[in-house]
């Protein structure tokens, strides 16, 4: 009887990255989020129990789904470096702690920001939540400056300046504005009436200083930057590099300009 030949070789399939792992996670846990929020209509805050969960989870989906697509492109000693595997345990933890307490917080419809009603919350806020935070970006930096220095790497001269000002600008204007706002005790500065009018989506004061404006434009620096230099690599015009370097100072100037204006307690975009 004949034997069937089988093959001497089968490619193995290539497990997922680090970065790619979180973006899934992160993926269930807003459809989750979504599902918990349609059987359950209880609200804190004026806003429903299960938009903060939802809100962050699909924050941190863009942000693993950015380093994940940074990563792919970085160096293999770099990629598969101990440098690059601490700091994907570090905001591993970090998301899980606090998607985690956002969850357990929204179970209980209770808030998780600002809530210093017990020991635990105060604890779980201004310890837990804020050192998870100041980790993710301050790994955000780490990677970004991996970049910068990782001249194997098969990657034009303005994408790795690209990548290496936006995740330095998210992680530097993040710590500026994030500080701030953690230390504000709330989202507004000023009155913001119950009922007053706020931009669509968004949820931003239309009457008074909103923080959360400034605080979205820090954090996507890290994409608007990588976007530009590509952009600009396909038509080809002037200095790429020289160009990128401007735009990551006017992104930083934009961002500190939006900052100000909330702090003057006026909104971004007056609606009334």
């Amino acid at each position: 009887m004949a034997m069937l030949e089988m093959p001497t070789h089968i490619e193995a399939q290539q497990k997922p990255t680090q970065f790619q792992t979180l973006t899934i996670v992160s993926i269930v846990l807003a459809l989750i989020s979504a599902t918990w929020g349609i059987l359950d209509p209880r609200m804190v805050d004026g806003a429903f129990v299960w938009m903060k969960p939802l809100k962050f989870s699909l924050s941190f989906a863009l942000l693993f789904a950015t380093l994940a697509i940074v990563e792919n492109i970085m160096s293999a000693p770099l990629r598969e470096g101990w440098v690059m595997r601490i700091t994907g345990w570090v905001m591993a933890t970090a998301f899980l702690a606090e998607m985690g307490y956002m969850i357990f917080q929204g179970a209980q419809a209770e808030a998780s920001h600002f809530n210093m009603s017990t020991p635990f919350n105060e604890f779980m806020y201004t310890v837990v939540m804020a050192a998870g935070a100041v980790a993710l970006v301050a790994c955000v930096g780490v990677i970004g400056w991996l970049v910068k220095r990782d001249r194997k790497a098969d990657i034009s001269e303005p994408l790795r300046e690209s990548i290496w000002l936006g995740f330095a600008l998210s992680f530097v204007l993040t710590m500026i504005v994030a500080g701030y706002l953690s230390s504000a005790g709330g989202h507004h500065v000023g009155i913001h009436p119950e009922g007053a009018p706020t931009l669509p989506l968004m949820d931003w004061s239309g009457v008074t200083g909103d923080l959360r404006p400034a605080h979205f434009f820090s954090l996507h620096a890290m994409q608007v930057l990588p976007l530009l230099a590509l952009w600009v690599e396909r038509r080809d015009i002037g200095n790429p590099v020289m160009i990128i370097r401007l735009a990551a100072f006017g992104y930083a100037g934009l961002t500190l300009a939006v900052f100000a204006i909330a702090l003057a307690g006026m909104p971004l975009i007056p609606l009334g």
